[in-house]
């Protein structure tokens, strides 16, 4: 598999997108974390999507990202981020 810094790039952008999240809207909720973080260095590392494992998982812990898949792929991006709607737990009876 290749994850390239270019995919994952994509799989965090698309995940602040389909929250609404801007990159000053970023900023703010790392830094409520505790995760002191500029504007423009928040923009730089995504666009050139060299950040590490750790601040990748910071940026979706605080976008509210708990879970993302990761499929085996053959195609530009197979990459595929957790819905926005709730999960339905079907109980045995």
């Amino acid at each position: 598999m290749d994850y390239s810094n270019d995919k994952v790039k994509r799989l965090l952008k698309s995940e602040l997108v389909k929250r609404g999240v801007t990159n000053s809207d970023l900023v703010y909720l790392l830094g409520q974390e505790g995760i002191i973080e500029t504007h423009s260095s928040i923009t730089s590392k995504i666009s050139r999507g060299t950040f590490s494992a750790s601040f990748f998982l910071q940026c979706l812990s605080v976008i509210g990202c708990t879970k993302i898949e990761l499929e085996d792929f053959k195609s530009n991006l197979s990459l595929v981020a957790e819905p926005n709607s709730k999960y339905k737990i079907k109980h045995n009876e």
